[in-house]
């Protein structure tokens, strides 16, 4: 199975699906990390959260278009309802998603 195709697998669930495109070597990336298993933990059972790393998987990331990292995109059905690059508070994170999904 493709990369792409287990990654269209895991967005077109009955849950929203909150991506974290990062790369290794991105100190941002780093700086998200926490923030992200937070958010994870406390919405559990509504918003799954993945990581891709864009290294690893550039054919997803060149599908998104991903320029910079962190980038977050919230799926809902397997399409994209929200996208922000950079690092994003906690708050900022739960206030975003929670209008969308």
């Amino acid at each position: 199975m493709s990369t792409t195709s287990a990654f269209s697998e895991l967005i077109n669930g009955d849950q929203p699906v909150l991506v974290d495109f990062f790369a290794e070597w991105c100190g941002p990336c780093k700086t998200m990390a926490p923030i992200l298993r937070d958010f994870a933990g406390e919405k559990s059972g509504k918003v799954r959260v993945i990581k891709v790393d864009i290294d690893k998987n550039p054919g997803v990331a060149g599908q998104y278009q991903i320029q910079g990292v962190p980038t977050l995109i919230l799926f809902k059905a397997g399409k994209p309802v929200w996208r922000q690059s950079g690092v994003v508070p906690l708050s900022y994170l739960h206030q975003a998603v929670d209008k969308v999904i």
